[in-house]
């Protein structure tokens, strides 16, 4: 049981499993698994034909441009779902701000797109289904699970634009916060050095005033002549 547990344990730290149970990872895992269902199902089944005719007919009422909407769209939400996840996978490697910054405001600027296509998608192959006359027994419910997985794509990539519109505010908030750190580094190191103790600089002494005990001459006086010495001369 102890050898379990510490697998276990390690597995939990492990740095996958970490990235792999974050909200943003799943959401976006799930918005790409749901682009799946959708293009796949119609690409199967959502293409039939009649008992009188041999022709393929899309099972939404007839309407070819339902069914290519929705593959359509399925695969490139697909595509693009595990693109950005790879980003979010390398997202703690890139160094550059700025990098970080244009893949945030393009995860944005897509998630809102998304978001809008599939919910035109899901009203347009919802009215499309509800109008059909002819109802396959194949295509059925290929029809149903590409309108289902329209509908739980729209919260997902509403999620995901809320994760990169947060990310987007407290990326430019970094370099500032470094530059902060940076300048009370330097205050503090010229708060200790100026108080760390300065020598005290040399008094001066006027050459007119001495002390209280002795005056100091300015000057070297030089010897007088003995008196007897310039008598003895002359």
């Amino acid at each position: 049981m102890r050898r379990v547990s510490s697998s276990l344990q390690e597995l939990s730290e492990n740095n996958v499993v970490q990235f792999l149970r974050q909200p943003q990872t799943i959401a976006r895992i799930l918005a790409g698994l749901f682009s799946l269902i959708i293009f796949a199902s119609l690409v199967t089944d959502g293409y039939q034909n009649l008992t009188a005719s041999s022709q393929l007919r899309c099972v939404l009422n007839d309407n070819g441009v339902a069914c290519s909407y929705a593959i359509t769209a399925g695969v490139l939400a697909f595509l693009q779902s595990f693109l950005f996840l790879a980003f979010d996978a390398y997202h703690n490697i890139i160094i550059s701000h700025k990098v970080k910054s244009v893949i945030l405001s393009l995860d944005l600027t897509f998630s809102i797109i998304w978001s809008c296509i599939w919910f035109i998608g899901f009203c347009f192959l919802a009215n499309q289904w509800n109008r059909s006359a002819h109802h396959y027994l194949l295509g059925s419910s290929s029809a149903r699970a590409s309108i289902a997985f329209a509908f739980f794509s729209i919260p997902c990539w509403v999620y995901l634009g809320y994760q990169a519109l947060r990310g987007l505010w407290a990326e430019p908030l970094i370099p500032y916060k470094q530059s902060l750190d940076e300048g009370a580094v330097a205050l503090n190191t010229l708060s200790s050095v100026t108080t760390t103790s300065i020598p005290r600089s040399m008094e001066y002494h006027s050459p007119t005033k001495g002390s209280s005990g002795s005056s100091a001459a300015p000057f070297p006086q030089t010897p007088k002549r003995n008196q007897l010495t310039f008598l003895n001369d002359n």
